[in-house]
């Protein structure tokens, strides 16, 4: 492979995009003045003028092919920050003609392609970016990002784990796998990534709202709002953001708060169906009902394909015993999406109006399956004396520890208590295989009202093989919740936990370490570890990586 340049642009399509400077001119290389001009306009934000500057450039004939490509591929990048995306796409073109072994332009092209929805040409121009530089950290999160919107979360997890090998202090593909994580139904471990990633770089809004998502979905709702005035902070302007706040506030039970939000969304964005239908709810909730009709009407004027300010009237129809008129916006609502939550959601309400409990009680039941965040649904069912979600279970004694016993609740494993009915436990696999519970044990005082459950996490592929893994659910004994899950012991490779007053540190196995908040306590006991875990403190920082002394060996891993 020709390596005559130093560099180049890499755009890293993620939730949050990621760019690493333009190319600099080669020692030796025509025009290098305009070359390092352009880059210097287009890191500015000066980017028409850096387009410029590249045209100029590439007026050189005496430039090498590989030279060319390089300004081509720099031209790309501005073009695409323009909005000029044919004009970028026929850049990164040429690029590659020019310079078929060029595995930036081919990592570009890939975002370019991805961004206008071409899935599948996307994947292949990350597939020769990473054949062409197997050390190529951004082309593995980003066909990780193309995996993900092909519907293959799988296979996008491996490669976001693989970028997360390569450049372990990056947010976007820590960020990139959490969402990954979410997608598949594992919020613990999607809160985890967010939050390593929040820490490496603590102004990336974006895993901010995205950790705020994870924490909704296992009832974390303070935590969730406090992450989505994070975001906010970072992005005022965004009116998207006090949306999900605004709900975030709802289903926290403070309606005043959503409602602010929800009126400087419409303030921010008076065209937002969105924020009429948050706060249309919100006015419901607060028996407001003509401002609730008000703001959903005019949702519906905004976007009568929308099923959720339809689901939304009915309720508050419901609420004015109304429920007769109500069972029509059902109706359009289901009739708009049979799958959304909101419309399954008001469908049980109405039903429940009209003493249909058994009826209502499946359809707020796979409310929770469908969005585990909606309370309004366990709210109802709490009212019709009916479990959430137990009533499906299947016990799986082969995998029972003691008093603990796992259950098959539609398709994951949970863990329950004969000792703490409250409890339930989400037991997420990372490899193959069933989660088997291993072991259980309630901390010596001062710390005990918290407990740890330990369990298979199956078979994990790693270099030369497989490894068994064990994670480990931190269980809050006194509130009844799931504090996190920590992967707890791979292959020979286990992780330490110190606690020290009102903290609780875990140096995973993974070489990262995760820190909990603890309720105050009245003796602090630093560096109490079990005892199987002492010694290993060492694994995590025997982990750490230096940082790449070029741009070249942060792409290229050389």
């Amino acid at each position: 492979m020709k390596r005559g340049f130093r560099a180049a642009s890499v755009l890293l399509a993620l939730a949050s995009p990621l760019a690493i400077g333009p190319a600099l001119a080669s020692e030796g290389a025509s025009a290098p003045s305009q070359v390092e001009e352009g880059a210097a306009q287009l890191v500015r934000g000066d980017v028409a003028k850096a387009v410029t500057t590249y045209t100029e450039a590439l007026k050189d004939t005496g430039l090498a092919n590989d030279r060319r490509a390089t300004i081509l591929n720099d031209r790309g990048v501005a073009n695409v920050r323009l909005g000029e995306t044919k004009l970028a796409l026929e850049d990164y073109n040429r690029a590659v003609e020019l310079f078929p072994e060029y595995p930036v332009a081919y990592n570009n092209r890939g975002n370019l392609l991805l961004a206008l929805g071409q899935y599948g040409e996307a994947l292949k121009d990350f597939d020769r970016a990473i054949v062409l530089a197997p050390g190529y950290a951004a082309a593995y999160s980003n066909r990780g990002n193309a995996k993900m919107k092909a519907g293959k979360t799988g296979d996008a997890i491996l490669d976001f784990t693989k970028a997360i090998e390569l450049m372990p202090a990056s947010a976007p593909p820590l960020s990139g796998r959490g969402l990954a994580y979410l997608a598949a139904g594992k919020p613990h471990a999607a809160i985890r990534d967010f939050s390593r990633a929040v820490n490496s770089d603590a102004r990336f809004a974006s895993a901010y709202r995205n950790r705020a998502e994870a924490r909704m979905a296992v009832a974390q709702r303070e935590e969730a709002i406090e992450d989505l005035s994070r975001a906010v902070a970072f992005d005022v302007g965004n009116s998207e953001l006090y949306v999900v706040r605004g709900y975030a506030y709802l289903l926290d039970g403070n309606t005043a708060s959503a409602i602010k939000d929800f009126s400087r969304a419409i303030e921010l964005d008076g065209k937002s169906s969105a924020a009429y239908e948050g706060r249309g709810l919100a006015n419901g909730l607060a028996e407001a009902s003509d401002d609730a009709y008000a703001d959903l009407n005019r949702a519906i004027e905004l976007d009568p394909r929308s099923p959720v300010a339809f689901a939304f009237r009915a309720f508050v129809y419901k609420q004015n015993s109304q429920a007769d008129i109500g069972a029509k916006d059902v109706q359009t609502a289901i009739k708009l999406d049979a799958n959304s939550p909101e419309a399954l959601w008001a469908r049980g309400e109405i039903e429940e109006a009209n003493g249909a409990a058994d009826t209502a009680i499946t359809d707020l039941r796979r409310v929770l399956q469908l969005r585990p965040s909606w309370r309004f649904a366990a709210d109802a069912l709490k009212r019709l004396g009916a479990p959430p979600d137990d009533a499906d279970d299947k016990p799986e004694p082969s995998l029972d520890l003691g008093k603990w016993h796992v259950v098959l609740s539609g398709k994951d494993y949970v863990a329950t208590s004969e000792e703490y009915p409250q409890i339930r436990v989400p037991l997420e696999m990372t490899g193959t295989g069933l989660p088997k519970l291993l072991a259980w044990e309630v901390k010596p005082p001062p710390y005990a009202s918290y407990g740890i459950l330990r369990f298979s996490g199956g078979r994990v592929a790693v270099k030369g093989g497989f490894e068994d893994a064990e994670l480990a659910a931190i269980i809050d004994i006194t509130s009844a919740k799931v504090i996190a899950i920590e992967p707890d012991r791979l292959g020979n490779r286990v992780a330490t936990w110190t606690w020290d007053g009102d903290t609780l540190q875990v140096a995973s196995v993974d070489g990262a370490t995760d820190q909990y908040q603890l309720r105050p306590v009245n003796v602090a006991v630093a560096g109490q570890r079990r005892p199987y875990g002492a010694g290993q403190a060492s694994d995590a920082g025997s982990q750490r990586r230096s940082k790449p002394k070029t741009i070249f060996d942060l792409l290229f891993g050389n």
